[in-house]
């Protein structure tokens, strides 16, 4: 009795379950348009903002399962600083797509946790519900593209939007009518973008080398300006240098003659005593002499020192004398 209870209790478990996944796949093919399962990469890029506001995706449902919110609760909660921040930034931008009026969201229950991981849960529940994959997660872009699933890739259309030519950049472009200055002339690219070429008027209906300036988007469309590529064609011209030419130099003959060394006077004897020492103080060279007041002749040690010597007597020189002329007999 009790195995029969159990028997009947698996059944009514079975059956509960399948018939809530046959009404939730009913529920989700009534969505109108087809289901895109947004990314955690998406959700913390956050430039699904902008493509959502300009009505791209206004005819289908974005589809944010349980387990990538799950998994940007985990980074927002255990990662680091930077990690944190930017898992923040991704709830913030679900919170903003609930908002927005023209825009269908649903948060998928698939529970908080992906035991397989968050991408493959992704490309099961595509799979499952033939719906697309919203990513810009390199790998899963391209495991997406091997399985055979729609993937919306935000970076493909950003790529897609950008300009053709960016300035700097250098074509050749068919001038075909006039520009509304007097001096441009206007071209067109292989897309139908207008090309506005400055000082160009002379020549419409020419292929020239243009240079694109700048460029100005607008809700009509796209318009880029550009300017003339210059080729200096022009031979360099020669230009000739007038040498002047050097006066002759002079050259004098200059003759040295040799230095003539200084001879000493010829030696002469005086008999007499006081000649002869008046002669050798003539032929000594003078030694400078320090004139300490006017019409002396004392060196400095002499003008500051007072002299030691006491003046003759008479009688002494009387003495002297006699001494004198009996050494000359």
């Amino acid at each position: 009795m009790e195995i029969l209870i159990i028997s009947l209790l698996l059944v009514i478990a079975a059956e509960a379950t399948y018939l809530v996944a046959v009404n939730t796949k009913k529920s989700v093919n009534k969505k109108a348009g087809r289901p895109i399962f947004v990314d955690t990469s998406v959700l913390i890029d956050g430039r699904i903002i902008a493509v959502a506001q300009s009505g791209f995706i206004a005819s289908d449902t974005l589809f944010i399962p349980r387990s990538v919110i799950g998994e940007l609760q985990y980074l927002a909660d255990n990662a680091d600083a930077e990690k944190r921040s930017r898992a923040r930034h991704g709830l913030d931008i679900v919170s903003e797509l609930q908002k927005m009026p023209d825009i269908k969201v649903e948060i998928f229950q698939d529970g908080s946790k992906a035991e397989e991981g968050v991408d493959e849960r992704l490309l099961k529940l595509a799979k499952q519900y033939s719906g697309a994959v919203c990513t810009i997660d390199y790998n899963l872009n391209k495991v997406a593209q091997v399985e055979n699933i729609p993937v919306i890739n935000v970076n493909d259309l950003a790529m897609s939007l950008r300009m053709a030519y960016l300035p700097g950049e250098k074509i050749l472009l068919e001038l075909t009518q006039k520009g509304q200055d007097g001096h441009q002339a206007v071209g067109h690219l292989t897309d139908g973008t207008m090309v506005v070429v400055e000082r160009a008027n002379k020549l419409i209906g020419q292929t020239v080398e243009i240079e694109f300036i700048r460029s100005l988007q607008t809700a009509a469309g796209k318009m880029m300006f550009a300017k003339l590529v210059e080729h200096n064609n022009k031979k360099p011209e020669r230009t000739f240098v007038r040498k002047e030419r050097s006066a002759p130099q002079l050259f004098k003959e200059t003759i040295t003659q040799p230095e003539l060394e200084p001879q000493p006077a010829p030696a002469t004897y005086h008999s007499d005593r006081n000649d002869q020492r008046l002669v050798r103080q003539a032929n000594e060279p003078r030694k400078a002499s320090y004139k300490g007041r006017q019409g002396s002749s004392r060196t400095p040690d002499q003008y500051k020192q007072p002299s030691s010597k006491k003046p003759r007597t008479s009688s002494q020189n009387e003495a002297d004398l006699i001494q004198m002329l009996n050494n000359q007999e």
